[in-house]
């Protein structure tokens, strides 16, 4: 027996309507139509699907079995086709995001906050990029966006400028370096370097300022925490560099100082990884001109 979803949506409409020229009218097709579709019906199954000789119509023993098949599918059949309106408008689908930016977490929370309370519909999800390969599980779909500060020449990959930053350097307002107006790399020889626990080449210092200078600083400590770094900093445990955004607040306190990086210093972007069908996504766009706004605001203070 082949069903088709327009029998079981003939069998709930006589079913409601109680009588076939209603249901017609329900269905937009003729009675004749109707009608020959219902014979169709009970060719294939093989028995009666209405005592005809009840007004109204009424369902037989078989057709009420059918009847419950369609009362059970047809509000999936109709729920996916909400949900595949909504995917197709915009107002609803996935948006799982991966970092490689560890000092990130801080800015992007905000920016995650204000995006769920105008998307509730899109299922948002954030891992950190650094356990694994973001681009790669960016191509395979496995992610929508990875905030990364490196952009790479990939296919079907687009890189959306969000902001720049700058790197400064942190020390404690007694720290020697402290006195400089600015700070090169040959500063960091004899110094303990405080970092995020991540590989050297996603850290702005040494990718940017000691590798290519070829300086190796007397010692290297991680955490894992931005507070953390700035707790050992202020205790003169060692030095850092954070971008600028997250060291706002070291502005305003006495136990600190930010020093540019090299006289001109050095400016960095932040970019929005994407795949380029998904570019033009009202919920991705959103989400961008969000982080755009939280950036503005951190740069602000």
């Amino acid at each position: 027996m082949h069903i088709e979803f327009r029998h079981l949506r003939t069998i709930k409409a006589i079913h409601d309507e109680g009588g076939l020229a209603r249901a017609a009218e329900r269905l937009h097709i003729t009675q004749s139509a109707l009608s020959h579709q219902v014979k169709g019906l009970e060719a294939q199954a093989g028995v009666e699907l209405f005592v005809r000789r009840s007004k109204p119509l009424k369902l037989s023993a078989a057709g009420l079995r059918l009847l419950r098949l369609a009362e059970q599918i047809l509000p999936q059949v109709e729920a996916m086709q909400d949900e595949f309106s909504s995917l197709r408008d915009g107002s609803t689908g996935r948006m799982h995001i991966a970092i490689e930016c560890h000092a990130c977490f801080e800015w992007l929370f905000p920016v995650l906050e204000a995006f769920r309370r105008a998307w509730p519909d899109v299922d948002v999800d954030i891992r950190p990029g650094l356990a694994f390969d973001a681009l790669p599980a960016l191509l395979k779909e496995e992610v929508d966006l990875v905030v990364s500060s490196d952009p790479e020449d990939l296919p079907g990959i687009e890189f959306i400028e969000l902001f720049d930053y700058a790197p400064v350097f942190v020390a404690a307002s007694v720290h020697p370096l402290a006195q400089k107006p600015f700070i090169e790399a040959e500063d960091f020889r004899d110094q303990t370097l405080i970092t995020y626990p991540v590989e050297r080449s996603r850290l702005d210092v040494f990718s940017q300022l000691l590798i290519p200078a070829k300086v190796e600083p007397a010692a290297v400590r991680q955490a894992e925490l931005t507070a953390v770094i700035l707790l050992l900093v202020a205790s003169n445990r060692g030095v850092s560099v954070l971008p600028d955004w997250v060291v706002r607040e070291v502005k305003y306190s006495s136990d600190y100082v930010t020093r540019p990086l090299t006289k001109k210093g050095l400016t960095r972007s932040l970019y929005a990884a994407v795949r380029s069908e998904d570019r033009d996504k009202p919920y991705m766009e959103k989400l961008i001109a969000l982080a755009r706004d939280e950036a503005r605001k951190l740069q602000a203070v």
